[in-house]
């Protein structure tokens, strides 16, 4: 395990904050006991309706109990931060899907009550096509349809309307930051108020991603990974990695809050394929308090960081129960606007696709 720029392991500690940051599971184990059950909308289209009710209901039941173990499983390996999977609730966009979930409203609940009891946080990163930023209205209205699925998802979940319960997407198109900024002020509440910008490693920079966060008054994720990528570096210790990820910090309405993601390269440092585990972390990363590992392998390779480099990444004990946290503080959109420019590279297709599972 490779953390730059510490002396050594027992004084990384004494530089880290008062807890080890928290690391997040995303989606899936490698192995067989968090998975979820897809459907296909070729599939589906294929039954008569009273079938297309009863798969879903069947699939909603199964999937949510998958959702407990999944719970489970994060409190047996000491885990405070879970990444749902955007296609948990298959066509839950759509009318008949809306309805199916509908039957279910106190189970869910149940679950979203137990995850907070359990003190884990519930975050969600909808799928890629979702773009905000397109020059096609259309997309831009999906976009927030699949939005308002995923923030009923919470809502059904009792989960708080707050970053807390972070709804996480990248910009878009590129070159529309002013379009995304205006998007997102006159979005609904249950959304607004969930919402956090990711920068990428094409269309928008961290700069400019936090540039449109601050205008629009929601929180940046930043991702380390995706900077040096974007900017060509060669280290996760060039001095704007800890730059970006304190300016990231003060996007969120609780600094306590802040989440960001760690990936390394698949072949090289800066191949955006990720690789099984991590084997290079920021040495900016460890005093933040909330850390996705997006890592090939999942919970084995937050083992491994847990294992390799436990004066800064290990144990953590649990955070406060998620009351005692003043969750409904949200930033408010600043009234001016200021222009900008974003470096046009290659942007996402301006498709929406209705959900799935997507192996997030």
């Amino acid at each position: 395990m490779m953390i730059s720029n510490l002396p050594n392991r027992t004084n990384a500690h004494s530089t880290s904050t008062k807890s080890p940051p928290q690391l997040g599971l995303v989606c899936i184990t490698t192995s067989d006991k968090v998975r979820y059950r897809a459907l296909t909308r070729k599939r589906l289209l294929q039954l008569e309706t009273a079938e297309q009710q009863q798969v879903l209901r069947e699939l909603y039941t199964d999937n949510l109990q998958r959702l407990n173990n999944a719970l489970d499983f994060c409190v047996e390996n000491n885990l405070r931060l879970y990444r749902l999977p955007s296609g948990i609730f298959p066509f839950a966009d759509t009318d008949l899907g809306e309805a199916m979930l509908e039957e279910f409203t106190e189970q869910v609940r149940a679950t979203g009550d137990r995850a907070t009891v359990l003190g884990i946080r519930l975050v969600v990163h909808p799928d890629q096509f979702v773009v905000l930023s397109s020059d096609t209205p259309s997309v831009i209205e999906n976009s927030i349809k699949i939005l308002q699925m995923h923030a009923r998802n919470m809502d059904l979940l009792g989960q708080p309307r707050s970053p807390w319960a972070m709804m996480e997407i990248h910009g878009g198109k590129g070159d529309r930051a002013e379009r995304l900024i205006q998007v997102i002020r006159d979005l609904p509440d249950e959304i607004r108020s969930r919402l956090a910008l990711e920068n990428d490693e094409y269309a928008y920079s961290a700069a400019e991603i936090l540039a449109v966060c601050q205008e629009a008054g929601v929180p940046m994720v930043f991702d380390a990974h995706h900077h040096v990528i974007h900017e060509k570096l060669d280290s996760y210790e060039h001095p704007s990695i800890a730059q970006m990820k304190a300016a990231a910090r003060t996007t969120w309405p609780v600094p306590e809050w802040q989440l960001v993601h760690i990936s390394n390269g698949r072949e090289s440092f800066g191949d955006p394929h990720h690789s099984d585990f991590i084997t290079v972390m920021p040495s900016a990363y460890c005093n933040v308090p909330w850390i996705e590992i997006e890592a090939k392998l999942k919970e084995e390779a937050i083992a491994k960081l847990r294992e390799e480099w436990s004066p800064v990444f290990g144990t953590a004990p649990p955070p406060k129960p998620l009351e005692e946290k003043p969750q409904d503080k949200v930033t408010k959109p600043k009234t001016q606007q200021k222009k900008r420019t974003s470096k046009k590279a290659e942007q996402p297709k301006d498709k929406v696709l209705s959900s799935n599972l997507d192996g997030d």
